[in-house]
């Protein structure tokens, strides 16, 4: 018999286009894990809020997996700031549309969605497992910013849950300071789909793709928070210097189709536009990219920048070591982990840009550091971030939280410490 499970992950939908408002590393992280699941004899249902009007209600992907999106009373993009207040609606639609007594477990996906995982554990028994991808006490230390209404959530949710899914050790090293008796928490990496390859000799692919000369790659949100304005600065002070020996160039995956001008492949924010002001020959903005093409960027890139104030695990950066690129990162949450400094990478400080142009300055003139660094980063992606075995180990993982069934059935009492 197929087991069956449903992962919420409400506010990232697993079939959007990746670089999109909030279509990122949760949403490619959600899909993949479904499809190597189904090999595993798991059927997985998502439920995600219904952000593309255009989409249908429920969309197939893999031979047994199912899209199913909620309205919650409002049809079209909604931020994940504002989606707390449509919880309630949220679940209550949830109900009404699934047969929740036919899943055997929920896996889910951001403090939003494991807020809605705590309310059917407490009022159907349906035991469940969350995955955190990014938390609050990490963003309030990167930005300052402090949201006491999600850390709340977060510690109630890291008590209720059967098990948490940490995708890296300092993940879980933030969770153990900052939640009293939390539940078990077990670290299971992630995976990178199969299309992050190499795909041959990286120099000849550059000189293919039209370049010849250090190309440096970022893909990820144009936002603050993933330090495209700390890129922006420190290639500023790359190209200003002006070595003789090279010329080198930036390409930008990401953002909104409509964000972008195609022809000259520049945004149309300002703030972004005064940012590459003076270097405008030097830097590409691409606009979103297909998992193919993203591929097929990091293959012929110099390096991969991912220079975030704050990251749960980094999935670019583990999706560029797999397609043989350097990854120059922030020193930094889960990067610390996924990139191994002087040996898959380089790490540098976040939120300085003289220390990334030095860092992007160095592998512009050491080919031979690149290319140890490039085996080194195939080696060890290929080692560490193979969804089949992942996929073995969550689903071990789900086997025994079953044979145990849910640790505590409260019925009637949804919601008491849930916070809506």
């Amino acid at each position: 018999m197929m087991k069956k499970a449903l992962f919420v992950s409400d506010h990232g939908d697993p079939l959007a286009k990746l670089g999109g408002k909030q279509a990122g590393g949760q949403n490619n992280y959600v899909k993949q894990l479904a499809l190597t699941l189904e090999k595993k004899g798991w059927q997985i249902d998502v439920v995600t809020h219904w952000c593309d009007a255009s989409a249908p209600r429920i969309e197939k992907f893999g031979t047994a997996c199912r899209v199913i999106r909620i309205e919650a009373g409002h049809k079209g993009f909604v931020s994940k700031d504002e989606m707390f207040t449509m919880l309630p609606s949220f679940y209550t639609e949830l109900k009404s549309t699934l047969s929740l007594s036919s899943y055997d477990m929920v896996h889910t996906h951001y403090w939003l969605s494991g807020l809605i995982g705590k309310r059917l554990k407490e009022e159907f028994g349906l035991p469940f497992v969350h995955t955190s991808h990014s938390l609050g006490w990490a963003k309030a230390k990167a930005t300052g910013i402090r949201d006491a209404r999600r850390a709340k959530a977060e510690r109630a949710i890291l008590k209720a849950a059967d098990q948490i899914l940490a995708t890296t050790n300092n993940e879980k090293q933030l969770i153990l300071e900052n939640v009293d008796s939390p539940s078990p928490i077990k670290v299971i990496p992630i995976g990178v789909d199969q299309a992050f390859k190499v795909r041959g000799i990286r120099s000849h692919l550059r000189k293919k793709s039209g370049y010849d000369t250090p190309l440096f790659v970022f893909a990820g949100r144009l936002e603050e928070t993933k330090g495209i304005f700390t890129l922006l600065e420190a290639f500023q002070l790359l190209v200003q210097k002006g070595n003789a020996g090279f010329t080198p160039r930036l390409l930008i995956a990401g953002g909104e189709e409509d964000a972008i001008d195609s022809v000259a492949r520049l945004p149309y924010d300002e703030k972004l536009r005064a940012a590459v002001k003076g270097i405008e020959e030097h830097v590409e903005f691409l606009g979103p990219q297909s998992q193919e093409q993203l591929a097929l960027l990091f293959n012929i890139s110099t390096a991969t920048i991912v220079p975030s104030y704050y990251e749960s695990f980094g999935m670019v950066a583990a999706e560029a070591q797999a397609c043989g690129s350097p990854v120059i990162a922030s020193d930094v949450g889960g990067l610390k982990n996924v990139v191994q400094d002087g040996i898959t990478g380089l790490l540098v400080e976040t939120k300085n840009e003289i220390d990334l142009a030095i860092a992007m300055e160095v592998l512009s003139m050491n080919t031979l550091l690149v290319e140890r660094l490039s085996r080194q980063a195939v080696r060890i992606a290929n080692r560490d971030f193979d969804w089949s075995s992942i996929s073995n180990r969550v689903n071990s993982m789900y086997e025994v939280i079953m044979n145990e069934g849910s640790k505590t059935y409260i019925s009637n009492r949804p919601g008491r410490d849930a916070g809506w």
